[in-house]
């Protein structure tokens, strides 16, 4: 079955790049020239999503805005004859694409910001997408791929019907800051999956099963709706999705993607400036002059 859909969870109080997020939600923060959203909303649409469901908080609603039309900045920008700003506004989303927002009246976890979008899913597979997370089609040194990484996981759910988690290698001495997944066979290669049978939160490096953590990418069946409205607050008094992927395992197999990309954590402070750093450099426009900027800098 095709995926056509996908979750973005924003309600999220962004306190992790407070100041910053204070009055200005984390997503809208930019990376070069547009807000990290953005670039999460073009990965799925690259990846053949229509339909992106924004999980919001009623504070957020720059994020709507973001993606709604500006009818009055358009006028004026095709008054005044600027053509090229007019196509950036208009190519934020494809015209075949549909951008609906529900609400999420309390934190209750990610778990919980997932089941406030079953309505609008409905009986169908979906993507979850974390939108401070952006998943890099084209890490270092590598030529441009015309498939990204979200684009072979939904290949993989059409092909078998098993549920999708996304995982990269971290180093071992770093598997106690993530969520890291335990294999039922071998490690799959770079763009290839294998099934798993569970998930580790956050194990010492002794103790963990692999060095494959969760990256905060996953295509799920609709079946993982009621599982969620089943579970039970787990850490920190929240519905936790890996809980009703827990579950979802006990039922039907659930695969872990090794992605080919690269990640870059836009939630945290550093993780911030390693993709404006990376997605700066080879910017089509502010390439070079950045490229010249950071050698300048380097050599003060």
């Amino acid at each position: 079955m095709m995926v056509r859909k996908a979750i973005m969870p924003v309600a999220g109080l962004g306190t992790r790049f407070l100041p910053a997020s204070k009055a200005i939600p984390k997503e809208m923060i930019t990376v070069v020239d547009r807000p990290v959203i953005q670039y999460v909303v073009a990965e799925a649409v690259a990846a053949g999503i229509r339909e992106i469901v924004l999980v919001n908080h009623a504070a957020k609603a720059a994020i709507e805005n973001h993606f709604d039309v500006h009818y009055e900045l358009e006028a004026e920008l095709a008054r005044k004859g600027k053509e090229a700003l007019l196509r950036v506004l208009r190519d934020i989303v494809p015209t075949e694409v549909r951008v609906i927002s529900v609400r999420q009246g309390r934190p209750l976890g990610l778990g919980h910001a997932v089941l406030c979008a079953r309505e609008v899913i409905g009986d169908e597979p979906f993507a979850v997408m974390l939108p401070d997370v952006l998943v890099d089609a084209v890490p270092a040194g590598a030529a441009v791929e015309a498939e990204n990484d979200l684009a072979r996981m939904l290949a993989r759910f059409a092909e078998g019907g098993h549920s999708q988690v996304m995982v990269e290698a971290v180093p071992r001495e770093r598997v106690d800051q993530y969520g890291i997944v335990d294999l039922a066979g071998a490690e799959p290669a770079a763009g290839e999956s294998t099934p798993m049978q569970g998930v580790v939160e956050k194990p010492s490096p002794e103790q963990a099963p692999s060095q494959l953590s969760v990256v905060g990418r996953y295509v799920l069946p609709p079946r993982l709706f009621a599982l969620l409205a089943e579970t039970a607050p787990g850490a920190g008094g929240e519905i936790q999705l890996t809980d009703a992927i827990a579950a979802l395992m006990q039922e039907q197999p659930v695969a872990a993607y090794r992605m080919l990309g690269k990640t870059y954590d836009c939630g945290s402070k550093l993780g911030y400036l390693e993709a404006t750093l990376a997605y700066g450099l080879r910017h089509p426009e502010l390439g070079e002059g950045f490229r010249d900027l950071a050698r300048q800098a380097l050599a003060r």
